[in-house]
C-alpha cells in the first residue's frame, strides 16, 4: 500500500504523496529543532528508531551518527513487541514519558500519534532533506505491484488521480505530514 516511489522490488504507481522523516518534541518544552547540524541534539537525550543489527538502519540514525551524535542517542526497534499495541509508536511514548527529548521519527507515524496524544507534540520536517553524500530523507510514497502487472498498475494510477480529494482528505485527518502537494493531473 506505500512503498517509496522508487522502490526496485516491484512496479510502482504515480506518487499519491510525498512526507517526510520529523523532528517530535514536547510542545512546552519549545526545542524547535529542525535540522540534524541544530547543537542543541549533541546534549538532548535522542530517540532514533532502529532497523536490526545489520548496520542497515534509517536515514535518521545514519545522519546522526555521521555527524558523531551517538553518545545521548536511544535506539527504539521499528518492529516491536507485536503482543502490545502499535510496536512502533513505543519511540513516541518514551516520548512523552519524558524518557528522551526529542524523537525523530517517520512523519506519518508521528503525525498519526500526535493526533491522539494526552500531552501535546510538535513535529517540524527535518533537514537536509537529503544528507550528504545521499540519505534522504523525504520520499514520495505510491503503490507497489507485481512488474508484470502493468495493467494493475495504470488502474491503480488512474483511480488515484480521480480519487486524489478522498486521497488527500484521508491524509489530512491522519495527521500525514506533507513536504509538497504530488502533481494531479498527467504526470506523477
Amino acid at each position: 500500500m506505500g512503498v517509496p516511489g522508487s522502490f526496485e522490488l516491484s512496479a510502482v504507481t504515480r506518487p499519491y504523496y510525498r512526507s517526510t522523516y520529523v523532528f517530535v518534541t514536547r510542545r512546552g518544552r519549545n526545542l524547535d529543532i529542525a535540522s540534524f547540524d541544530d547543537p542543541q541534539l549533541r546534549t538532548l537525550r535522542v530517540g532514533v528508531h532502529l532497523i536490526g543489527d545489520d548496520f542497515a538502519n534509517t536515514p535518521p540514525a545514519h545522519a546522526l551518527a555521521a555527524r558523531g551524535i551517538v553518545g545521548n542517542v536511544k535506539g527504539y526497534s521499528i518492529y516491536g513487541d507485536y503482543t502490545e499495541p502499535n510496536p512502533p509508536t513505543g519511540i513516541l511514548r518514551a516520548l512523552v514519558a519524558d524518557e528522551i527529548d526529542v524523537a525523530v521519527v517517520w512523519g506519518p507515524l508521528a503525525g498519526s500519534f500526535a493526533l491522539t496524544s494526552a500531552v501535546p507534540l510538535d513535529l517540524r520536517p527535518v533537514s537536509p532533506q537529503v544528507d550528504l553524500p545521499f540519505l534522504p530523507m523525504v520520499y514520495d510514497i505510491a503503490l507497489g505491484v507485481r512488474r508484470a502487472d502493468e495493467p494493475l498498475r495504470l488502474a491503480l494510477d488512474e483511480i488515484l488521480v480521480r480519487r486524489r480529494a478522498d486521497i488527500d482528505a484521508l491524509l489530512r485527518e491522519y495527521g500525514v505530514p506533507r513536504v509538497d502537494v504530488v502533481r494531479h493531473a498527467g504526470g506523477s
